[in-house]
C-alpha cells in the first residue's frame, strides 16, 4: 500500500466518519421512503402484504474507499392484523471501516376508522396509529492499522466490537397525511466496550402529505420532510417529492441541507416488483461527488397493483 493511497484513505475517513457512525440507522435520503423501517420501527407491518426489499448504494463508484451499503429488509403484517414485524440485515463499508447491522422490529397498530373499507392503490391503511420497538446488534470493525499512521494513539489499534441497539417510534397515518417520530438508537455507545467508539443518538421526525394532480386520482404527488436531530449538531432536513402514476412508474427529487441533491426514478413490473434507481450529487467539495443506488422490492399476494 503506497503512502499516497494511505493518505487518501485518511482523508475519506475524516470527511465521512461522523456521518457514517450511524449509517446503519440513517439510510441515504434518496431512498428512505422505501426503507423507512430503518428509521422508525412503527413502520413495521404498515401494508398487509409482506415486502422484501434489497437496497444497495455506492457499488458503482470507481473511487476506492468510498461508502458502500448493502441491505435486505423484510416487512410484514402478522395474522392478528394489529401486529407488524420487520427484519433487517445491513452491511456498510467505507475506507477501513465496516459495519454489519442485524435488527428486528415489532409494531402494534390501532385502527382509528373501523368503517373505512375503501382500498386504494395508494393507501392500504388510511387511518392507523402505530407504535414500534426495535432491537438489534451492530458489529463494528475498523482496520486502523492498515492506514499506517504512526505516533498517533487514535490509530494505534483496530476496533472490533459488537454494540446492542434499541430503538422506538410512533407513526400516525390518515388518507392524505402521515407523521412519525422515532429514536432508532436510544442507547448510543453506552454498552460498547470500546472507548474510542462514539455513536450518536439521533431523533427523527418524518412527515408528508399526499394529493392528486388529476381528479381521476391517477397521479399521486407526495412531498415529505425528514428532520434529524442530534445533541450538539445542527438540525438536518431532507426535503423530497415523489410523483407516482398508478404504481406503474414514479420519479422524484430532493435536497439535504448543505450536503447533497438527489434524483430518482422507479418502475413497477409484473404487479409485484418495483425497482428504483437513485442518484446523489454532493454540494460540498469532497473527493466523492456522486453516488448511484438501487432499491429492488417484491410484494407478495396482490403486489403493488390496485386491489
Amino acid at each position: 500500500m503506497t503512502r499516497g493511497f494511505q493518505f487518501l484513505q485518511l482523508i475519506i475517513y475524516i470527511l465521512v466518519f461522523q456521518q457514517y457512525s450511524t449509517a446503519q440507522q440513517t439510510p441515504s435520503f434518496s431512498d428512505y421512503n422505501y426503507n423507512a423501517l430503518l428509521i422508525n420501527p412503527a413502520e413495521a407491518g404498515y401494508f398487509p402484504q409482506t415486502d422484501i426489499t434489497l437496497t444497495n448504494r455506492g457499488y458503482l463508484n470507481q473511487f476506492e474507499g468510498s461508502a458502500r451499503t448493502l441491505g435486505v429488509l423484510m416487512n410484514s403484517s402478522l395474522r392478528s392484523e394489529k401486529l407488524g414485524l420487520g427484519l433487517g440485515v445491513m452491511y456498510d463499508e467505507i475506507g477501513v471501516t465496516t459495519t454489519s447491522f442485524i435488527s428486528g422490529s415489532l409494531s402494534y397498530k390501532i385502527n382509528l376508522d373501523h368503517n373505512y373499507n375503501r382500498v386504494r392503490w395508494w393507501s392500504y391503511n388510511p387511518s392507523v396509529l402505530s407504535f414500534g420497538i426495535t432491537a438489534g446488534v451492530a458489529l463494528y470493525n475498523e482496520d486502523l492499522l492498515a492506514l499506517g499512521i504512526d505516533n498517533d494513539p487514535n490509530f494505534a489499534a483496530n476496533i472490533d466490537t459488537a454494540v446492542p441497539v434499541i430503538g422506538a417510534g410512533i407513526r400516525f397515518n390518515r388518507e392524505h397525511i402521515f407523521i412519525g417520530v422515532s429514536a432508532p438508537n436510544l442507547l448510543g455507545d453506552t454498552l460498547s466496550n470500546e472507548n474510542n467508539l462514539n455513536l450518536e443518538r439521533p431523533w427523527y421526525l418524518n412527515a408528508g402529505y399526499r394529493f392528486f394532480a388529476t381528479r381521476f386520482q391517477e397521479v399521486l404527488i407526495t412531498p415529505s420532510v425528514l428532520l434529524k436531530y442530534v445533541v450538539g449538531a445542527p438540525l438536518q432536513f431532507d426535503f423530497n417529492t415523489i410523483i407516482n402514476y398508478k404504481n406503474k412508474f414514479e420519479v422524484g427529487g430532493g435536497y439535504r441541507t448543505d450536503t447533497s441533491i438527489n434524483l430518482l426514478a422507479g418502475f413497477y413490473m409484473f404487479d409485484s416488483w418495483r425497482i428504483v434507481y437513485s442518484y446523489n450529487q454532493t454540494t460540498r467539495n469532497t473527493p466523492i461527488n456522486n453516488t448511484h443506488g438501487f432499491v429492488l422490492s417484491y410484494r407478495f399476494n396482490n403486489g403493488f397493483k390496485k386491489s
